[in-house]
């Protein structure tokens, strides 16, 4: 592996992507740290200290920048909630559902609308933050030095201005960089948080030794399950085509075989991400409007067996759903029909696309199940031991890691190969 990325480091282009990225992740960081005009830093963090598990959820996907109020406080959440809601709208709205069929020109409309969400979503999102860091709860005094009206303005512009940046940043990454760039902020905000997990796991009680031993404990279960997770993110269930024999010209073509390769996750950790937007959507709802009740709904649903279930729930969903959205079995039965292929024993044509919906059915099944199982298990040790390591490092946050870091691997390798380097899966 090591070779690899010394590798990957000899290719001028593949260089200056690594360079890039780099390059936007640090100022990503650097930003997740710059406070909002106005704010009382040292009355903030302590008040947000003594928070709910929903906000301090929140804040371990926008990497620390929430506790911060810095201009990241919104994250890159608002643009995957406008992502999820444009998905959903393919199946809904038949122009956006033909959008997706014209290629390009139709994506550059998605996008386009989808970057408009996002602010509008943005806009909410800071509306509600400032209710709510502002109410009895919190309490915080702004800047008093021009008028409330102005500053109120202010951090509204900010926290917007801020989730355009990101958006912006992560649109870079992918098209400029290594890999897709909200991903790899998600990545980021995930893995900035654990050094402080860390140290807090071994303080955790009051026997420094056992909170040692507990920490080092942890560590060892993340790592042995971290092959577990690579190995179901990279199965497959192939499915075996042949290609009959015809006379072009002079020559005799076909009488191949191959397959078709069917992940048993094809859609890696966007159900993870998609299903933990949505459980902690109450939680924005209740920073905007800041009701009482609206606040322990957020609050049930972020944790407890309410949250369990639905996590389950929504991942095994978003498996099948996002698996439909990027695999047509019709397409891919029309194309072997073409191309003169067929699947042994099955006859062209509907018996084909039956065929494959099934395989693809009992194939996602098993890998909805087993990355719903790393998302929750985590999350239910750390409600009974209240170990922040196990958060950190929760079934959700590690997937997504893996996740994107297999992805990016991937996107390395294959620019290693075209320049004749060996890759890292060999």
């Amino acid at each position: 592996m090591l070779s690899s990325i010394i590798d990957a480091f000899k290719v001028p282009e593949l260089r200056k992507k690594i360079l890039f990225t780099l390059a936007i992740l640090a100022l990503y960081r650097f930003g997740a740290y710059v406070p909002v005009p106005g704010i009382p830093f040292k009355e903030f963090a302590e008040s947000f200290a003594g928070s709910g598990v929903s906000m301090t959820m929140l804040d371990l996907f926008t990497g620390g920048a929430l506790s911060h109020f810095s201009v990241f406080s919104l994250g890159i959440m608002p643009y995957i909630t406008a992502s999820i809601i444009m998905q959903l709208m393919q199946g809904v709205i038949p122009a956006i559902g033909r959008w997706a069929k014209e290629g390009e020109t139709g994506r550059r409309k998605i996008t386009q609308i989808t970057r408009y969400l996002t602010l509008g979503l943005g806009l909410i999102n800071a509306v509600g933050y400032l209710l709510l860091f502002k109410s009895p709860q919190y309490g915080v005094v702004f800047s008093t030095a021009v008028p409330e009206v102005l500053t109120d303005i202010l951090v509204v512009f900010t926290l917007v201005a801020g989730t355009a940046f990101i958006m912006w940043m992560g649109e870079l990454i992918t098209q400029r960089g290594i890999g897709n760039g909200m991903s790899l902020i998600i990545f980021v905000s995930i893995v900035s948080r654990v050094p402080s997990a860390i140290f807090s796991s071994m303080n955790l009680t009051a026997d420094t030794g056992m909170g040692i031993a507990i920490t080092i404990l942890t560590l060892i279960v993340v790592l042995a399950c971290i092959p577990a997770i690579i190995f179901v993110e990279r199965a497959q269930r192939r499915i075996p085509v042949n290609y009959a024999k015809r006379v072009q010209g002079r020559k005799m073509m076909g009488g191949q075989s191959t397959y078709i390769p069917l992940k048993v996750n094809a859609a890696g950790v966007i159900p993870i991400i998609f299903a933990s937007c949505l459980i902690y959507f109450p939680a924005q709802l209740a920073a905007l409007f800041n009701v009482e009740w609206l606040t322990a709904v957020a609050d049930a649903i972020s944790t407890g067996w309410v949250n369990w279930i639905l996590t389950v729930l929504l991942i095994v969903f978003f498996a099948y759903f996002y698996t439909s959205m990027v695999f047509n079995p019709e397409e891919t039965a029309d194309n072997l029909r073409k191309q003169g292929g067929f699947i042994p024993g099955v006859r062209p044509g509907t018996a084909t696309v039956t065929y494959i919906k099934n395989v693809l059915h009992r194939v996602t099944l098993p890998g909805g199940i087993f990355i719903a199982a790393i998302a929750v298990v985590p999350t239910i040790i750390f409600y009974f031991t209240g170990n922040t390591l196990i958060q950190a490092f929760g079934g959700t946050s590690i997937l997504i890691m893996i996740g994107v870091a297999l992805d990016t691997m991937n996107k390395v390798e294959s620019q290693l190969k075209m320049h004749n380097y060996d890759g890292f899966f060999k």
